[in-house]
């Protein structure tokens, strides 16, 4: 069977080595001490026991590494290209990450034809599977016979992931640099086939071509394997070093986050917990979010692992009856039972009992238990007596059928040695509370449901998009099923005066301003004529919008949709009003969301007891808030991507209305 570029690529039988310098022997040593078994090539004019040039190899080599400068690097790659080779890593900088380098970029290319290009500006990948560094550096990797892959944006990040020492087994360590040809889905997309790799890690700058993320995503789905994600760009500084770095486009924060949460990515935000989130995802496969139980035998731990959950959105089951009854017979009526359940020191020591305690806590309701414990320095003690810990952990594990972890407050407290023997036994080792709550929460706290497969429109790229005044875009979505004010249009004072009889009291607005309110373009609730008369004098404008006065008013919203060309168009939601910049209550959905989703937001804001009925006042109607926000959404799908932006501040919910109180849309329209 005829094999692919990229499986000759990252499983080559041949290599070849072009160019000379520290990096081009570096990567010969490790091929060398690594003990590949193919033939290996170097290529270079000059070198001692090298081939002159590469019409002189004797067939065409499965994977090669290209150590020379940006002008040489087309050039060989065509010459490359030319005889059949499978793969290349281009080590050179100065591509599309330049001013100008688009123009090499290009090139580059059109010279690789069908061979497959990982790079430029990279270092290239480690294939602990089958003994393979196509790589000009040190790395940390040891072989293993299954683990995760791990692909990064970053060079220097994947050699850093390479060197921790928690136990993470790692499969395959890939860089994708500027992504001129085969980007990090292209890869993912190719190692997900791969029945050794357990799950994948992803180290992201940017996003790139969303639909194919989207493959990706739909294909681990498939496989049952999960996806951990680690997103920079959260900061404006950081968004403009990833588009001088790798010709990436970071794209906000909240577009990522929510097109995440659409394709089931679980995202975390630190290296930290991306390592002890791909420890579960290689152990355990994808989590069911829910709560979770914790065990130690410290009241200061379990006062930890309670705030730090709390502080994350991360749930601890309540004890059952029977859970209650079963600890008491067990621990006896000092230790107070709860969860987190501090143990104490009772049955130290005795496995059997212990393992009956941890089994107890992990038969509830919880969908992973996580017993704390800090191995003492081996220097200073003998270390066996903890071996109690890690055979009740064994137990519960059995027992259960479910998750247990073992979670080290400091991360220096879990030894290499230790969580792999843990791992070998089906036991997950947390190295770290903050890491391990990061990871636990990413993995366990409440989440969207995902759906990769559901469509998702990208925006199109507008040039001097316009701005509806306030009037024209509430007949926009007002078309589209949004519950509007009734209003008057009036061009003069006196027409302003004459058309308001029939709405008093209302609100009158000056047409044609972005922020009314901040330049004293809204006067609400003026009851007669005379008032309206004289609010419209005092504006100074020659084009007033008069409404109804909307009086029975629970909660004000805001619904916006942005064009993030990152990611697609995302839907916010939030307290609105003046509350909007002083709450910054908001949560972010890719569009198109469902009802059903658009509801569950709804109920996870802290504005929700007010849309409930707080204090014995009217619960909003619910049924008309989700239909103004899915009106809202139906106009912008209807745009086919030509919206930059629609914002809703506010809209007034009321126990029988949701009402677009004030609305602009900028775009192409």
């Amino acid at each position: 069977m005829t094999r692919t570029a990229l499986e000759r690529l990252f499983t080559p039988h041949s290599i070849a080595v072009i160019g000379g310098g520290a990096w081009c022997r570096s990567v010969l040593g490790a091929l060398s001490h690594g003990g590949f078994a193919g033939p290996v090539w170097h290529v270079h004019p000059t070198a001692d026991g090298a081939l002159r040039d590469i019409a002189s190899l004797p067939q065409a080599p499965d994977a090669c590494f290209i150590g020379v400068n940006r002008d040489a690097t087309v050039d060989v790659v065509d010459q490359l290209s030319a005889i059949g080779a499978g793969g290349a890593v281009c080590f050179a900088s100065g591509f599309a990450e330049t001013e100008d380098g688009k123009a090499h970029s290009d090139g580059l290319i059109t010279a690789a034809r069908e061979m497959a290009i990982v790079g430029p500006n990279c270092y290239g990948f480690v294939n602990a599977l089958d003994g393979v560094a196509v790589w000009p550096d040190v790395h940390g990797l040891i072989p293993v016979d299954s683990g995760v892959a791990v692909l990064t944006q970053s060079s220097n990040i994947a050699l850093n992931l390479s060197m921790q020492q928690r136990g993470l087994p790692i499969g395959f360590l890939g860089t994708a640099g500027n992504q001129a040809q085969i980007g990090v889905a292209d890869m993912a997309l190719h190692l997900l086939q791969d029945p050794q790799i357990t799950a994948l890690g992803l180290y992201l700058e940017g996003v790139g071509n969303v639909h194919r993320m989207q493959a990706v995503a739909c294909a681990a789905q498939r496989l049952g394997k999960p996806i951990i994600a680690l997103k920079s760009g959260r900061s404006e500084a950081a968004q403009s070093a990833a588009l001088s770095h790798t010709a990436s486009m970071a794209g906000s924060d909240a577009g990522a986050g929510a097109l995440f949460a659409r394709l089931g990515i679980v995202r975390v935000r630190s290296l930290d917990a991306m390592i002890e989130a791909l420890k579960h995802a290689h152990l355990y496969g994808p989590a069911t979010p829910g709560p979770i139980a914790s065990l130690s035998c410290s009241g200061g731990e379990a006062s930890l692992m309670a705030d730090g959950g709390d502080a994350r959105g991360l749930a601890y089951a309540p004890l059952t009856d029977d859970q209650d009854s079963a600890l008491n017979a067990v621990l006896g009526p000092l230790v107070t039972r709860s969860n987190p359940l501090d143990y104490q020191t009772f049955i130290w020591n005795d496995a059997a009992r212990m393992g009956e305690v941890y089994s107890i806590m992990a038969a509830g309701p919880a969908e992973l238990t996580a017993i704390v414990v800090d191995y003492p320095r081996e220097d200073r003690c003998v270390t066996s007596a903890w071996a109690c810990v890690e055979d009740a952990a064994v137990t519960a594990r059995r027992a259960s059928g479910k998750p247990v972890a073992l979670l080290a407050s400091l991360p220096e407290s879990l030894s290499e040695t230790r969580a792999q023997r843990l791992m070998a036994a089906g036991v997950l080792p947390l190295n770290g509370l903050e890491a391990g709550l990061d990871a636990l929460a990413a993995l366990y706290a409440p989440q969207v449901t995902p759906d990769p497969d559901r469509d998702i429109p990208m925006p199109v790229a507008l040039e001097g998009p316009r701005v509806l005044d306030e009037a024209a875009a509430k007949t926009a979505l007002a078309e589209h099923g949004a519950d509007v004010p009734r209003h008057v249009i009036a061009s003069s004072v006196e027409d302003a005066v004459s058309g308001c009889a029939s709405l008093l009291p209302v609100a009158l607005k000056a047409c044609g301003l972005a922020h009314k309110s901040e330049h004293g373009g809204v006067v609400l609730d003026l009851p007669t004529q005379s008032h309206v008369e004289d609010a419209a004098r005092r504006m100074g404008c020659d084009r007033f919008l008069l409404e109804e006065m909307i009086s029975d008013g629970i909660a004000e919203l805001l619904v916006s949709v942005v064009a993030d060309e990152a990611h697609g168009y995302v839907l916010t939601l939030g307290a609105g009003g003046v509350w909007t910049e002083l709450w910054q209550d908001t949560l972010h959905l890719l569009m198109p969301a469902t009802g059903t989703e658009i509801d569950a937001a709804l109920k996870r804001l802290r504005i929700a007891p007010l849309l409930e009925g707080y204090r014995g006042k009217p619960a909003a109607n619910r049924a008309a808030v989700v239909a103004a926000i899915m009106a809202i959404q139906d106009y912008v799908t209807a745009q086919s991507g030509r919206v930059a932006e629609v914002e809703v501040n506010p809209l007034i919910v009321t126990p029988t209305r949701a009402v677009v109180a004030d609305a602009l849309i900028r775009g192409d329209l």
